[in-house]
C-alpha cells in the first residue's frame, strides 16, 4: 500500500463547493456500483432511491440523520418531540415519491450521560409517529458517542411504478404547487432561540429562570409546534391515490422553497417564475418575523424544516386539485433559459439561483 497518497492530495475544504456540490461528488463515486444491481432504478440525486423487487410494487429507500447542536438543541428540545419529528422527517422524503412508509430501521449513538428513561422517552415519541403514518420500527443498532446524540434512521416504502414520482419530469408550462404554509419553522426556532438565550443569560448572571417559562409561549404555539412536530403530507400523497393525480414532479421542502425549487428544476432541467403574492405564509409567522424585526419572505424562501410538499402538474389537469384548500398554486414552469425567478409584490424579477436556502458546509 502506498502510504504517500496523502502527500499528493490537494486540500479543498467542503464549505468550498457546499452540501449540495459534495453531494454530486459522492454521486459520481458511487456511479460505477450501479451496474451491480439492475433492479436499482434511481440511485443518488432525489428524494429516494427506487428498487424494483418485484412486477407490481417499486420499493423506495431514505435515509436521514439528526445530530445535536447541528439539527437539534436539547435545551429547547423535548425528546418525546424529537423522537416524533426524526420519523417525520423520514416520512416526507418517501412522501415526495408519491410512496407510502413502510417500516424504518433507527440507529443511535447515545451519550455516555444519558439515563434509559431519556432513550425510551425518545422511542415513546419515534413510536407515536410510526403508529401514525402506519409504519413500522422493524430494528437498528445503537453506539456509544464521545459527544452530542445522533439519530440516523433508514425507512422503506412503497409506491406502484404508475404512481412513483420524481424530482425530473416537469415540462415548461406547468403550474406549480405547494401544500401547506411556509417559514412557520423557522419562525419556531427563532423564537425557541431566544428564550435559550434569554436562559442562559440568566444563568451566567446567577439570576433566576423558570424552567416553565417556554411552556407558557402559548401566542406562539402554532409557529413551535411546527418547528418541533412538523407532520409529513402522507395526507397530501393519499389524497393523489384516490383521486387517481400523478403529479409530473416533486419534492419536499427540507432546504426552504429557494433551494428545493432549484434542485426540482435542475433536475427537470427547466426554469421557474413563482410569484410572491403566492407564496402561503401564516399571519402569525408574519408577527413573529415583525417582532424580531426579520423577514417571513426570507424564511419561507431560505428557512427550511417545513417539510411540504412542492410539485408540478400540468395546467388542464387543475381542477383535480382545487378542491383541496391545502394545495396553493405559486406560479409556472419556464424554459431552462429563463432561470429559476420570483416575482415579487411589485412586479420586481429576483434571481433565485442569488438565494441560498440551508447548508450544512456553506462557508
Amino acid at each position: 500500500m502506498n502510504f504517500n497518497l496523502r502527500k499528493n492530495m490537494s486540500y479543498t475544504a467542503i464549505s468550498g463547493i457546499g452540501e449540495f456540490g459534495l453531494i454530486d461528488k459522492i454521486a459520481t463515486l458511487a456511479n460505477s456500483t450501479l451496474p451491480a444491481v439492475p433492479e436499482l432504478l434511481t440511485g443518488i440525486g432525489d428524494d429516494c432511491a427506487v428498487f424494483q423487487p418485484s412486477a407490481e410494487l417499486l420499493q423506495v429507500a431514505t435515509t436521514d440523520m439528526l445530530a445535536d447542536q447541528v439539527h437539534f438543541d436539547l435545551l429547547t428540545t423535548p425528546l418525546k418531540h424529537l423522537g416524533s419529528k426524526a420519523i417525520s422527517v423520514n416520512v416526507s422524503d418517501i412522501c415526495a415519491m408519491n410512496a407510502l412508509p413502510r417500516y424504518a430501521l433507527i440507529s443511535l449513538a447515545i451519550p455516555a450521560s444519558f439515563s434509559i428513561a431519556m432513550i425510551e422517552e425518545l422511542y415513546q415519541g419515534m413510536s407515536h409517529a410510526a403508529r401514525e403514518y402506519g409504519l413500522a420500527i422493524a430494528g437498528g443498532d445503537t453506539s456509544s458517542s464521545r459527544s452530542g446524540l445522533v439519530i440516523a434512521i433508514s425507512m422503506m416504502g412503497e409506491v406502484s411504478r404508475e404512481q412513483l414520482v420524481h424530482r425530473s419530469g416537469a415540462k415548461p408550462g406547468e403550474l406549480l404547487c405547494i401544500t401547506g404554509a411556509l417559514g412557520g419553522a423557522t419562525a419556531g426556532l427563532k423564537l425557541l432561540m431566544r428564550e435559550k438565550e434569554i436562559m442562559l443569560n440568566h444563568i451566567e448572571n446567577n439570576e433566576s429562570y423558570s424552567r416553565s417559562a417556554m411552556a407558557d409561549l402559548k401566542e406562539y404555539s402554532e409557529s413551535i409546534q411546527q418547528q418541533l412536530l412538523p407532520l409529513a403530507r402522507l395526507d397530501i400523497v393519499r389524497f393523489f391515490h384516490a383521486h387517481h393525480i400523478r403529479p409530473t414532479s416533486m419534492i419536499d421542502i427540507s432546504d426552504g422553497l429557494s433551494s428545493d425549487l432549484q434542485h426540482l428544476c435542475r433536475r427537470s432541467k427547466i426554469g421557474a417564475m413563482i410569484q410572491e403574492a403566492r407564496i402561503p405564509i401564516l399571519g402569525s409567522t408574519r408577527r413573529i418575523a415583525d417582532e424580531l424585526q426579520d423577514d417571513a419572505l426570507t424564511w419561507a424562501l431560505t428557512g427550511g424544516e417545513d417539510y411540504q410538499l412542492l410539485f408540478t402538474i400540468p395546467k388542464e389537469e387543475y381542477p383535480a386539485i382545487a378542491d383541496n384548500k391545502t394545495i396553493a398554486v405559486i406560479g409556472e414552469t419556464t424554459d431552462v433559459e429563463e432561470g429559476v425567478q420570483l416575482s415579487d409584490i411589485y412586479g420586481m424579477k429576483i434571481d433565485l439561483s442569488s438565494i441560498r436556502g440551508f447548508d450544512h458546509f456553506s462557508s
